[in-house]
């Protein structure tokens, strides 16, 4: 849970520009890569992503626009990047408004009430397990894996 909002200003920065990176290294015609048919694949994780980024910004009570569950995934890299920096964008400028009080403060969550801080947490949480499913897929794909929490392979 977060009690700071500078903390979790600081682990978004850092995350969502690592999830950014992995969206980048995505191309068009590998978004259907999953680990086996009819899993997961790389363009519906991302765009999962976009989406609960902006659900969780909703329940945390933030202005984060996302797309709804009935959009279809983006056939386009281009398109999920762009709705994923204005996520990005939108929670710098609603992480403004926040105080280190308000994350103490209960909030509608999955399971009912939650401290905004714990949502925020769990958006952090949620993100960075399903970058690593993708950073699997980029690599079975035959794509470059970027660095994201130190080098990777192609980037020693």
């Amino acid at each position: 849970m977060y009690r700071k909002v500078e903390d979790f200003v600081r682990d978004w920065n850092v995350s969502s520009a690592g999830t950014l990176n992995v969206f980048k290294a995505m191309t068009n015609d590998k978004l259907d890569q999953a680990i086996v048919e009819g899993h997961n694949s790389l363009g519906w994780l991302a765009w999962h992503l976009v989406g609960a980024a902006g659900g969780l910004g909703h329940f945390a009570g933030l202005n984060i626009p996302g797309p709804s569950r009935e959009e279809p995934v983006p056939t386009d890299v281009a398109e999920i990047v762009e709705a994923y920096e204005k996520i990005i964008n939108s929670y710098q400028e609603e992480t403004a408004k926040l105080t280190d009080e308000s994350l103490l403060e209960e909030v509608t969550g999955f399971a009912g009430p939650t401290p905004r801080g714990t949502l925020l947490r769990a958006l952090i949480d949620h993100q960075t397990h399903h970058r690593g499913q993708m950073t699997v897929l980029l690599r079975q794909a035959g794509l470059s894996v970027p660095p994201i929490m130190g080098p990777t392979k192609e980037r020693q």
